[in-house]
């Protein structure tokens, strides 16, 4: 009798590849992040069909700014297309949307279709999508110590979590990145201490529900310990663990 995976609750993605997938193509790169938000959207309506409470994806990072101007201006474009062509349907699903990262750099444009995208969604409950936006994980933390610092409170590994641009959702369970590289480029570094890690050869147009199944399967047959031993895991679930 086969056993049924067990489901992360919370799944972050580096979604990695974008570009490489529309130069084998002889595309612009745009292209290729074009057809990123088709497999997020894909993305998305399969981790509601399989149970996954929370996915947070990493869209445009901190460091990206370092590209070339015409990409990172279609990358903005993109955005405040995609929101506006996206939230009516998003909010149909049942998926409420979070922008993480800082949004003083960007432009009002940019800003105000965010808070708009977060507000139209914010009474879903189906998934909890986090879009990782100008974001990196070492501005995270620092922008967390920064305003306890401010606030004359004490900073603790509390405190920092409360603080935290994720802190209204648990850690990540599993960690996935496409496009072949063995990285995790600045995301999530506080967040995903203990979170499983996946990589994918697929670049990230190709993602699509098979490669997100397989990840959720090599997923649960690890054994998450938390710094206990697999005997105490053992003797606190006397089922048999996976794997």
């Amino acid at each position: 009798m086969s056993v049924s995976p067990v489901v992360p609750h919370h799944i972050a993605i580096v979604m990695d590849g974008n570009g490489r997938w529309a130069t084998r193509r002889f595309l612009p790169r745009l292209a290729g992040h074009k057809q990123g938000v088709d497999s997020l959207r894909r993305c998305a309506r399969a981790c509601v069909q399989r149970g996954v409470c929370v996915l947070t994806v990493f869209a445009f990072s901190s460091e990206n700014w370092n590209r070339p101007a015409d990409e990172v201006s279609g990358l903005m474009e993109l955005l405040a297309m995609a929101l506006a062509r996206e939230v009516p349907q998003l909010k149909k699903d049942g998926v409420r949307l979070h922008f993480v990262g800082e949004r003083d750099s960007l432009s009002p444009k940019v800003q105000n279709g965010l808070a708009q995208a977060e507000a139209a969604t914010a009474d879903n409950t189906s998934l909890v999508l986090n879009v990782c936006f100008n974001y990196g994980g070492r501005w995270d933390i620092a922008q967390a110590a920064a305003s306890l610092a401010a606030r004359g409170e004490p900073i603790t590994e509390a405190s920092l979590h409360s603080a935290m641009g994720l802190a209204h959702v648990p850690d990540p369970d599993l960690v996935i990145r496409t496009g072949g590289e063995m990285r995790i480029s600045n995301f999530l570094l506080w967040q995903s201490a203990y979170s499983e890690f996946f990589f994918s050869d697929r670049l990230w147009p190709d993602f699509d529900e098979s490669a997100l199944d397989e990840a959720i399967d090599a997923f649960s047959r690890r054994e998450r310990r938390f710094g206990k031993t697999s005997e105490q895991i053992l003797s606190a679930h006397p089922d048999p663990m996976p794997g």
